[in-house]
């Protein structure tokens, strides 16, 4: 049994512009600031990919 993806393929490649952004050194977070932070930049795309309602995964809720 074949598992299903967990990105769809439109998601993987906004998450790729994204961090091409961020190897470039264009990448801004929402205060401004270039991103300095890697997994600070996936995220910044995995956010925009479910923004224009791409399959991304649940976000995990925290525990306390």
């Amino acid at each position: 049994m074949m598992s299903k993806a967990k990105y769809s393929e439109k998601a993987q490649e906004k998450v790729g512009k994204v961090m091409e952004e961020f190897k470039e050194g264009k990448l801004k977070s929402s205060s401004g600031e270039e991103v300095a932070d890697k997994k600070q930049a996936v995220a910044i795309g995995i956010s925009e990919a479910r923004e224009k309602g791409l399959k991304v995964p649940k976000e995990k809720k925290k525990k306390d």
